[in-house]
């Protein structure tokens, strides 16, 4: 029994039905797939994702690879180039697929971005098994070495020692932002180096009509194997009658096993998920627009995602003051416009865009007219195609989906303290002291990101468990 559908409970549920065992999902909403939905927010026609867009790391993950999801409706759409980071000065550092490309683009730092990433992208395989594991010995030590001198440092130390210039400074800073971490924290350099790492050795693609379609093909893939989809089947108890005697993994935050499970959780350990820490929630807009974004940098539309902070500084002040509870007047924005790529998502001629900043867990602050006068900035004109938007603040992105406490879509602080210890510091992070519970979630190893494998890993530990 999986409780939850997101990607982690689905890849759960695809172990144990490989496995043979009698295997059902159930969600709490009237649809299934947790952070990868999609849903007509603003006006019919126009699709839109309501978390996940991107989604290069289904592409890295060891596991998702290993499915036939193309042939259950999975198809990835490719940008001309994975990312953009407009610049005031009307440019656009551009992160291409090639490591040479990008750093033609870099100016001074041209050699010294390659020295950084021809190394990792040869042993791409090797590093994305090590980063999506839990903790345990290394398979490629060598190429996790290379990888963790540079990834234990903190982004903004890493990229003025790295490198010369603007540019190569603005596009670390910017991937590194997307660890909801202040980029003066150990560790933060290690988001921005795996996501460029993404980049030239997966790319950034989005899916064809909608992020919806990744859970689509994995809970197909799931029935082939057997396996059932029970939707609008909230468990609010271990004594549920679906789940009371059976092997149950959880694909909820610590919060919601302790709702769950708390009664019969011993004290200590209650207390120990008690303490588990949330981090920065965000607020997320989606548009329909009546055009495409009008960039000042006409390669701006040449990437999928765009990353709307300026300079290292700038993304460096912002997000230090969400860290420290304070909302910034200039946000660092990460856009997707993914119907420039993909026309399914929006009506002919029109187009779809979302995008959301990094504010204080639990806001309910309105800050569209600061995220859209980042748009403005590097897009004047912007605001006159809008023809509808939707605005979620953290308190709405947690309603959608209750994994997200306070709007923290990554289900937990990725800090040194808490990476590799979520939710608490077991041997087995999947396994509870209860033996038929088990937590799969993205507050278990590796994390946050549509990859699936906190749901294998959780499974292969149940298996483990069982003898099987």
């Amino acid at each position: 029994m999986v409780v939850g559908s997101g990607p982690n409970g689905l890849a759960a549920a695809i172990v144990l039905a490989r496995a043979g065992l009698a295997t059902t999902v159930l969600e709490a909403e009237e649809t299934f797939g947790g952070g990868c939905r999609s849903a007509e927010l603003t006006l019919p026609g126009f699709v839109h994702d309501t978390c996940s867009t991107v989604q290069s790391l289904a592409l890295a993950s060891p596991f998702l690879r290993s499915l036939p999801l193309a042939e259950h409706g999975f198809e990835p759409v490719h940008p001309d180039a994975p990312l953009a980071h407009p610049l005031d000065d009307g440019t656009a550092v551009i992160l291409e697929r090639s490591v040479a490309a990008t750093a033609a683009g870099l100016g001074p730092d041209e050699r010294a971005y390659r020295r950084t990433f021809e190394p990792l992208v040869r042993d791409a395989d090797a590093l994305f098994a090590g980063v999506l594991a839990p903790p345990r010995p290394p398979r490629h030590p060598l190429a996790l070495a290379r990888f963790g001198l540079d990834a234990v440092r903190s982004a903004g130390g890493l990229a003025r020692s790295r490198f010369e210039g603007e540019r190569a400074r603005a596009l670390l800073a910017g991937c590194a932002a997307h660890s909801f971490l202040p980029l003066s924290a150990p560790v933060s350099a290690a988001f921005g180096i795996v996501l460029a790492l993404g980049a030239h050795a997966v790319g950034w693609p989005v899916a064809r009509g909608g992020s919806q379609r990744v859970a689509d093909a994995m809970a197909s893939h799931l029935r082939s194997l057997g396996g059932t989809i029970e939707t609008g089947h909230r468990v609010s108890s271990l004594d549920d009658d679906a789940v009371r005697g059976r092997l149950a993994l959880l694909d909820v935050a610590p919060r919601g096993l302790l709702r769950i499970a708390g009664e019969r959780l011993p004290e200590l350990y209650r207390r120990r998920l008690g303490r588990y820490r949330y981090g920065p929630g965000v607020f997320k807009l989606d548009w329909a627009l009546d055009g495409p974004i009008p960039w000042t940098a006409p390669e701006a539309a040449r990437g999928a995602t765009v990353h709307l902070g300026g300079t290292l500084e700038e993304i460096e002040a912002g997000e230090a003051a969400v860290t420290r509870g304070e909302h910034p007047e200039r946000p660092f924005v990460l856009l997707v416009q993914a119907s420039r790529f993909d026309p399914t998502r929006a009506p002919a001629g029109k187009h779809t865009a979302w995008a959301y900043c990094h504010v204080p867990n639990g806001s309910t602050r309105d800050m569209t007219d600061a995220v859209e006068a980042q748009v403005e900035r590097f897009a004047p004109g912007f605001r006159d195609l809008v023809a509808a938007r939707s605005a979620m603040d953290s308190a709405e992105v947690e309603r959608r989906n209750a994994n997200y406490v306070g709007g923290d879509i990554i289900a937990g602080v990725q800090d040194w303290r808490q990476l590799f210890t979520r939710p608490v510091a077991r041997p087995v992070p999947y396994s509870t002291p209860l033996p038929d519970v088990f937590l799969c979630s993205s507050s278990t190893p590796p994390g946050g990101g549509v990859h699936g494998m906190c749901g294998y890993w959780a499974a292969k530990a149940a298996l483990r468990r069982r003898g099987r």
